[in-house]
């Protein structure tokens, strides 16, 4: 190593480590990026006359600050989804609990009951409308009534079948 380049080195060291420092985002890493950015530029100076030094020795800092950050960037890329599992694991699950299974099981006797409790019309008038999302002319037509008294039947229906909820709630 001659002075020359040691010189250099001494003489633009902390720019460096601060240029290494915005790629990497760290100075820990940028010290190590400008300490191996040196040690290629003392090889590569070794015999040869470089036209610009320190834009030579830059460049090398820049390009091995870059290949880090693509490392650690493919490295979390790889490592990631492992640390995700965690967090997967313990997300709260979509699927109903237990005890709101159950209510729902409730509910839903409760409504067959009150469907079984309507009138043949509006237990079909209902059915129509609310599981096969008939129009109130389709059930109108079905029925041989008119569209009015096919959603006065809906109404009652549902009011029925509500108020049955209620009551159990």
């Amino acid at each position: 190593m001659s002075s020359e380049t040691t010189d250099l080195y001494i003489e633009h060291r902390g720019a460096l480590i601060e240029y290494a420092a915005a790629i990497v985002g760290s100075k820990a890493l940028a010290e190590d990026v400008v300490q191996e950015a040196w040690l290629r530029f003392n090889g590569a100076w070794s015999g040869r006359f470089l036209h610009d030094p320190v834009s030579y020795l830059y460049r090398i800092v820049r390009n091995l600050a870059l290949d880090g950050r693509r490392k650690a960037a493919r490295e979390s890329r790889v490592f990631a989804p492992q640390a995700d599992r965690a967090t997967i694991e313990e997300r709260p699950s979509t699927s109903p609990s237990p005890e709101a299974h159950s209510l729902h099981r409730e509910q839903l006797a409760i409504l067959n009951e009150a469907l079984a409790e309507l009138p043949e019309r509006t237990r079909i008038a209902l059915r129509m409308y609310r599981l096969e999302d008939a129009r109130l002319k389709d059930i109108a037509a079905h029925l041989g009534i008119s569209i009015g008294l096919a959603h006065k039947l809906v109404v009652q229906g549902v009011r029925h079948c509500q108020k049955r909820l209620d009551r159990r709630n």
